[in-house]
């Protein structure tokens, strides 16, 4: 349907591995349980992980390999109930001050209010790409699949293959974009009840701890023609064409006009010189 990989409404793809060859989908080969004690496990034979977060500590994971460029596919079951003030972060990051990053933060709530999802890109430390949407269903009651298609020219964020943001590279007019660290997969669970929910506003209620997240599905399809190095190497080839089909655009901007609920790019008072220079582009998607 016009993303590097076949549009269905489970998993799809992830990158290019810097060394490796090929996505094996098991959660024991593919990542390390690195904090938070018991309170990161993997189960069902490396099919299942869950994150944990109590009074004492959040927990988190991330991938024992780097990737550059491609797509990665995550399905996710949030934090039930009153989830106010912890946060779900699932992103591809670098390392350093000048660290390279793409982001999915899932902001928590009270009972019956809905998550935000909260998305932003880094290019060597700088952020401040903020944009956020609500989403059309409930994604603590089932399993969801979260996607980043990182590729030279843009970087498209899906949910369930519906794409929510595009970033577009914009080096062009001097925008730093994210092409040369290669980056690992992180996700943790974590208090931040002093921003997360109402600014801060919502306190975490510890009684109803231990919060808890799943995760499943995580899988890895490279960009063969976005890292040439790695092209012959590779025995899985993907169909690169990820450009967005007219169905595509039009689910983009269904979801930019009746669920995003912020954009940097809109926001004046935070940019009273003028808004950065990405956003007067204006976009082939």
């Amino acid at each position: 349907m016009g993303f590097s990989c076949v549009f269905v409404l489970v998993i799809s793809c992830l990158m290019v591995a810097v060394g490796s060859s090929a996505a094996s989908n098991n959660f024991y080969s593919d990542f390390d349980l690195t904090w938070g004690d018991h309170r990161a496990k993997i189960f069902n034979g490396g099919q299942l992980l869950s994150l944990s977060l109590d009074k004492i500590s959040g927990s988190g994971f991330q991938s024992k390999k780097e990737y550059m460029f491609g797509r990665i596919d995550m399905q996710l079951k949030l934090v039930a109930g009153n989830s106010a003030g912890t946060v779900t972060a699932y992103y591809l990051s670098s390392q350093g001050a000048s660290h390279d990053e793409i982001d999915f933060e899932f902001l928590g709530n009270l009972s019956g209010d809905p998550y935000i999802l909260h998305t932003n890109v880094f290019t060597q430390g700088k952020g401040n790409r903020e944009q956020q949407f609500y989403l059309w269903f409930d994604p603590t009651k089932n399993f969801h699949t979260y996607s980043i298609i990182w590729k030279p020219q843009h970087i498209i964020f899906l949910v369930d293959n519906i794409p929510i943001r595009v970033f577009k590279n914009a080096e062009s007019i001097g925008v730093p974009f994210p092409k040369k660290q290669p980056m690992r997969i992180y996700s943790s669970l974590w208090n931040a009840d002093d921003w997360a929910t109402r600014g801060g506003l919502v306190k975490t209620d510890w009684t109803k701890a231990p919060f808890t997240a799943y995760y499943r599905n995580f899988n890895a399809v490279p960009c063969t023609s976005c890292w040439p190095k790695y092209k012959s190497s590779l025995s899985l080839q993907t169909n690169n064409n990820d450009e967005l089909d007219a169905n595509s655009r039009r689910r983009l901007r269904w979801v930019q006009k009746y669920f995003m609920i912020y954009n940097y790019c809109t926001d004046l008072k935070r940019f009273p010189q003028g808004i950065p220079s990405e956003c007067r582009q204006r976009s082939r998607f």
